[in-house]
């Protein structure tokens, strides 16, 4: 006798269609699943004194097992109860030791017996690497000695619940700042099996906008869980020897000791606690302790920020970006908003980058007044700090050197360019580590920093190093990576000597790292990561260009399985492709990719499908272009239909596609775009949507680029809006969805009304919502299924399609 769930699949496939099923999990095709299955590129670290890599192994995927423990959503964080740390972290199951100097692997001893490593830094001068060890119980800290090999735990219980890492290392004093979690600690809240009341929020007037954000409190109860979990007892641990305690446990979502290891910045958390925002944006007290946990000096006491603004560009008043200078021994830095945070505000200036030296008794000293956004500082010394700024209106970035041992001597523009015209990016500055841990701009013998970058070009992205003359603004271009390679600079080993470690890739040849001698032109290899997808071995990839009707170019990289060859005449293909916002037609155009690299295979990836007979497009280019006065979601639907027709016409052209047999496909934005392209052309025959949000008037404040809200700008709101449209989809839909997706805009619920829509207007549609999934699958059982579906959608309503005339006559 056939199960319920091998019935239900039998009745489908004879075409009888049920409102919902109960059905396992399934498993794609063998060779789908395998490549799902193969580990990552390993990730390494670098010492600070470039003699080792530390090499760190991770799965290709958990277990729903795993995924199904108990996970608390408080505050904009999940947290894993059992060990007071975030869940799903990717954790590392291997770690190991090779020399840069011949490559050869050192043998790392006394590591725990089922790894799951996190956290990983060495310490300032490359003898120890500290990380955290997950148990079924509890976070643990970890030290590993280098010259032996020997690794042992010298912590049982951190707090790793915030984003920040739980550990840093103290100066050059060979010491741990640690947030442990308190030995006094009580057992958990328990929720009152009674409410005691109803649960009140009240607005009396203040304008106070926010985005549509996840995971925020809800009660009384979680406010009493987040507090419970995220309050932390400051620790100074030796890595070989005792530990004392600083001051008493508190809220730390932030703590970093001084460059010379004597005094810590602390940020603590305070009530009122918010039912609206994050935790970023709870009232907070940040001062500055000395070794002892006694207050040295209060820096700022931040309120609870509900009323922030809406838009880009838009921050919390108050000092924000508290830091230390990292080229200093004892010296904060600070950013101030001067327009009140609001980016529609009309001033001459912005932000205000501020310093104060201890032991903080003056006054702070001014930077850098910016008349754009504070973006990040890169420290060098006395003579020499860039300070980046940016803009989302115009879509500027500048970079400003500043001295600031100087301060009475105005700032100097280095560079000024539009972010979206890649093709002319000056590169972002090399860093480098200091005997006291910290990361100051990387400077040659004659004062010359170090810029890199991907190096976009009209073939495709070439990564660079420049040697860049702050003074007079001169580059030597002292490293291009070269065709047929992909080859990415990691950091200078020896900037004179002209040796630099490169990760290498190509389109055959998975990322590996490389010591490369620019001078010689010769490389030599330190790794030898092996082809994780022999599956996908001889598959045709090409770049190409092509026009939309409007002029405007586009790309994308074109795949084919392995062997075939245009006499075989045009395949079924499925495009995949994520629409981008930009205000010039010009840089819409610019290639965003390059020939050369190799194929990684995320779970999402749609690459799986060459094994099954299917051209691949993928990162078809949807630009959405608004110049001047116009805002790019003004033709939405316009622009993207014609970028999905002329991504299939060109397809065609070549003789790759049938036109008659080509899906569409996206996740989040793009499968926003899916359903889209569906209501508003015939182009595809079906569509795949996963993890989307579908009705913007959900998302009232704003999503995506678009800064206007529902209320400015209605129409918009209502012609972009694949909900709004759903009597118009007409092809086949297959819509995912994890039920605790926790990206801002993309609730579960987005997926499932849309389903609602199709089905009370007759389509054909598929909802599959995964436990525990969130915004991206990690459980290989969600993973495995995820293809299996997408598999048999691909096959019954693309690959098998009829051609059109015959499907209608059909019906």
């Amino acid at each position: 006798m056939k199960t319920t769930g091998t019935l239900s699949l039998a009745l489908l496939a004879a075409g009888i269609a049920f409102s919902q099923e109960n059905i396992t999990y399934q498993t794609p095709p063998a060779a789908i699943a395998a490549i799902a299955d193969a580990p990552p590129t390993p990730s390494v670290a670098l010492d600070p004194t470039k003699q080792w890599l530390v090499v760190l192994e991770h799965p290709s995927l958990t277990s729903i097992d795993e995924l199904s423990e108990a996970e608390l959503r408080l505050a904009g964080l999940r947290i894993a109860p059992a060990t007071n740390a975030r869940s799903r972290r990717n954790l590392a199951t291997g770690l190991a030791l090779v020399s840069i100097g011949d490559g050869s692997e050192r043998a790392v001893r006394g590591l725990p017996s089922a790894p799951a490593l996190d956290h990983v830094t060495f310490s300032p001068d490359g003898t120890k690497v500290a990380f955290s060890h997950t148990t079924r119980s509890s976070l643990e800290l970890w030290v590993l000695d280098v010259a032996s090999g020997a690794a042992k735990r010298v912590h049982a219980s951190v707090n790793g619940v915030f984003r920040e890492d739980p550990f840093s290392w103290i100066g050059d004093t060979g010491a741990l700042l640690v947030k442990a979690v308190p030995e006094s600690r009580d057992q958990p809240p328990t929720a009152p099996r009674v409410p005691t009341g109803p649960i009140v929020q009240q607005t009396t007037g203040e304008v106070s906008p926010a985005r549509t954000y996840q995971d925020l409190l809800t009660s009384a109860h979680d406010e009493n869980l987040f507090a419970y979990y995220s309050t932390s007892q400051l620790t100074r641990i030796a890595a070989d020897g005792p530990s004392t305690t600083l001051g008493e446990p508190a809220i730390f979502a932030h703590a970093k000791a001084s460059p010379d290891g004597g005094l810590v910045l602390v940020e603590r958390l305070a009530h009122p606690f918010s039912y609206l925002v994050p935790y970023s944006r709870f009232a907070s007290e940040i001062d500055v302790w000395d070794m002892s946990g006694t207050e040295v000096k209060s820096v700022a006491v931040l309120p609870l920020a509900e009323d922030v603004p809406v838009g880009r560009n838009a921050v919390r008043t108050g000092r924000r970006e508290v830091g230390w200078r990292a080229d200093a021994d004892r010296t904060l830095y600070w950013v101030e908003a001067r327009d009140g945070g609001d980016p529609l505000a009309k001033t001459k200036y912005r932000d205000e980058v501020s310093t104060w030296r201890a032991p903080f008794e003056g006054d702070p000293e001014s930077l850098v007044s910016l008349s754009y956004r504070f973006a990040d500082i890169y420290w060098g010394s006395d003579d020499v700090a860039l300070v980046e700024e940016w803009w989302w209106a115009n879509r500027s970035e500048r970079f400003w050197h500043v001295k600031p041992g100087a301060s009475d001597q105005p700032p100097v523009n280095v560079f000024d360019y539009s972010y979206e015209d890649r093709y002319n990016a000056p590169g972002t500055p090399l860093l480098s580590s200091t005997a006291r841990g910290t990361r100051v701009l990387m400077t040659a013998s004659d004062g010359r920093i170090f810029l890199t970058g991907e190096g976009a070009s009209p073939e495709g992205n070439r990564p660079f190093v420049d040697a860049f003359d702050v003074a007079t603004g001169e580059k030597t271009r002292r490293f291009h990576s070269q065709p047929p390679y992909y080859e990415t600079p990691v950091t200078w080993i020896d900037p004179e000597a002209g040796t630099l470690l490169t990760r290498r890739e190509s389109q055959d040849e998975p990322p590996n790292y490389f010591i490369r001698d620019t001078g010689k032109g010769t490389a030599r290899a330190l790794t030898s990561f092996a082809h994780p997808y022999p599956e996908l071995a001889g598959a045709g990839r090409e770049l190409i260009r092509y026009d939309r009707d409007d002029g405007v170019k586009l790309s994308a990289t074109l795949y084919t399985p392995a062997g075939w060859e245009p006499t075989n005449g045009p395949l079924p293909m499925l495009v995949w492709a994520y629409p981008r916002e930009y205000k010039s037609a010009a840089a819409a155009a610019q290639v965003r990719d390059s020939p050369h690299r190799f194929s990684r295979v995320s779970w999402g990836s749609p690459l799986y499908w060459l094994t099954e007979g299917y051209a691949v497009m993928e990162g078809a280019t949807m630009p959405i272009v608004g110049e001047g006065n116009e805002e790019p979601n003004d033709s939405y639907v316009k622009q993207l239909v014609a970028s999905g027709q002329a991504a299939v016409d060109e397809a065609v052209r070549r003789g790759v596609a049938d036109p008659e047999r080509v899906g569409i496909g996206g996740h989040s934005y793009g499968a926003f775009m899916t359903a889209n392209l569906l209501a508003h052309s015939d182009i595809f025959r079906a569509g795949i949507a996963r993890s989307g949000a579908y009705n913007r008037t959900l998302t009232p404040f704003g999503f995506q680029s678009e800064q206007r809200t529902f209320w400015q700008a209605p129409e918009i709101y209502f012609a972009m809006s694949p909900f709004m449209h759903a009597d118009k989809i007409n092809e086949p839909i297959l819509m995912t969805h994890g039920i605790a997706d926790n990206n801002s805009g993309t609730f579960p619920i987005q997926s499932r009304r849309l389903f609602h829509a199709l089905k009370g207007h007759g389509a054909t549609a598929r909802l599959v919502m995964f436990p525990h999934e969130s915004h991206g699958f990690r459980a290989r059982e969600s993973v495995h299924h995820t293809l299996w579906e997408m598999n048999r959608w691909l096959e019954k309503y693309v690959k098998e399609a009829a051609p059109r005339d015959a499907a209608t006559d059909m019906n």
